[in-house]
């Protein structure tokens, strides 16, 4: 049986290369780019965090918050960014969990509403999501669906 322990960064500094180095993995986005935002978080440049889900000491799920996540719009920020689970943990509740607790974090911080670019449809509405635009990746030729949440 699994045992989650959902961290902000924070809360585990010593975490920080191994948390760019996971989500590196992932999204194929150089380590250095996740540790200049990790870092400028952890030294309180930006309240804009990192969150993860640990089963042990095994990263299993995580994301982040950023100005904005490589898309056309930037006047929609602050942006939910990386959101991933190891698919051996998927269906747990673990991404919802996740995006509930950056939400709150922020809101507690006064920053909202909160961003999200995906090409997923019905997943994020089931955490509080609602459909805003259309706005295109950078380098991409087609849309991809904005979420806000309030």
């Amino acid at each position: 049986m699994f045992s989650y322990n959902y961290i902000i960064l924070r809360q585990r500094p010593d975490l920080t290369d191994v948390a760019a180095e996971w989500f590196c993995s992932k999204w194929k986005v150089p380590k250095e780019a996740y540790l200049e935002c990790m870092n400028a978080y952890l030294k309180k440049e930006t309240e804009l965090g990192w969150y993860l889900c640990m089963d042990g000491e095994k990263i299993v799920g995580g994301l982040g918050v950023i100005e904005n996540d490589f898309h056309n719009r930037k006047d929609l920020s602050p942006n939910i960014c990386a959101v991933y689970t190891e698919e051996s943990h998927r269906k747990k509740g673990i991404a919802g969990n996740l995006l509930n607790m950056a939400v709150e974090d922020l809101r507690e911080k006064g920053i909202s509403p909160v961003y999200l670019l995906t090409d997923h449809t019905g997943f994020y509405e089931r955490y509080g999501w609602e459909f805003f635009c259309m706005a295109n990746g950078d380098g991409e030729d087609y849309e991809s669906r904005m979420y806000i949440h309030r």
